[in-house]
């Protein structure tokens, strides 16, 4: 008989019709498992399960009593309660490194479109304003060989700090929870508190794990440490940043402009008073959406499913101290 999985989001078609190669496969689409009771009733049977951004928790797990591993198609795992998968000795697995490069690339897309109100100007030129003058306040910033203070030091915003360096001659600063020595050798990156690269950075990007510890970590009081021409950038999760506070140092002119691909809620509510600034450039969390590395991230975790229900160590096994089972 062929385990039992599920499928619940964003996993790419070709890597579906592989799967259901092998497995007794159950999908449910986008946001279909949503208080889907034929989910619930799924779940039961399940040996395991593939998709993105669906809630792990002790809830969940009490109605899946054959699972054996949760396989998140995303670098974060932050939907994904850890302990309690450990508890019950059921792997966890997300999939890293292969989104590097297309996040960081849409970051510092993020970042030159707010530093330029690419979008802004996008709209006048369409909008057939082309011959009305641009206003001093409607002109953009340099980004080459200004300061970029990177926190949070990992992969992505590792490859944030070579485009930044050898593309755009910028001076890298990076808070992070350790120092990385190669990161320094090889784009010239400094190491600072917090508090220094807040006040010394020209653009400001936000790149850490949510956790218990980054929660709002960017707040009223981190705003105001910034350079009022500053510009924030947050390409980590919307719950890292205190969305009032930056609402405030955007309107008030603490800083100058921000960008971000992330909201505190997903997707954001059309009131949010965010998005009636002309300052900020919004995106819909799309860092890593492009179609090769949605293609690439579904290929993984299904390497990850593949090994958890055949007892092999997944490549991408977040839970570590689980193995060997």
């Amino acid at each position: 008989m062929k385990p039992k999985i599920l499928v619940y989001m964003r996993v790419d078609d070709r890597v579906i019709k592989e799967l259901e190669k092998n497995y007794d496969l159950t999908s449910f689409q986008n946001h279909e498992y949503i208080g889907n009771r034929a989910f619930d009733q799924a779940l039961k049977e399940t040996d395991g399960i593939i998709g993105l951004a669906l809630k792990v928790n002790k809830e969940l797990l009490d109605l899946a009593p054959n699972l054996k591993i949760v396989s998140n198609v995303s670098v974060g795992y932050d939907n994904l309660d850890i302990k309690e998968l450990t508890k019950r000795k059921i792997m966890a697995t997300n999939t890293p490194g292969v989104l590097d490069d297309t996040t960081a690339d849409a970051i510092f897309g993020l970042l030159l479109s707010t530093a330029r109100r690419i979008p802004e100007l996008d709209h006048v030129v369409k909008a057939g304003k082309w011959d009305i003058s641009l206003q001093p306040d409607q002109y953009g910033v340099d980004v080459h060989h200004k300061t970029l203070g990177i926190i949070g030091m990992g992969n992505i915003g590792r490859a944030i700090a070579q485009r930044a360096h050898f593309g755009f001659g910028m001076d890298i600063l990076y808070h992070n929870r350790s120092r990385n020595i190669e990161v320094e050798q090889q784009y010239k990156a400094t190491y600072c508190e917090l508090d220094d690269l807040l006040n010394q950075s020209d653009f400001v990007c936000l790149m850490v794990p949510a956790t218990n510890d980054t929660y709002k970590m960017m707040s009223a009081a981190e705003f105001k440490k910034m350079k009022k021409t500053a510009i924030f950038i947050n390409g980590s999760r919307g719950k890292n940043v205190d969305e009032d506070a930056l609402y405030h140092a955007l309107k008030n002119g603490d800083i100058h402009a921000a960008g971000v691909d992330v909201f505190e809620q997903e997707p954001t509510n059309p009131n949010n008073p965010l998005l009636q600034l002309k300052n900020i450039v919004t995106l819909p969390h799309i860092g890593s959406s492009t179609t090769e590395c949605e293609f690439n991230m579904s290929k993984l975790a299904a390497k990850n499913l593949h090994a958890g229900l055949s007892r092999k160590k997944a490549p991408s096994l977040i839970n570590e101290e689980l193995w060997p089972i």
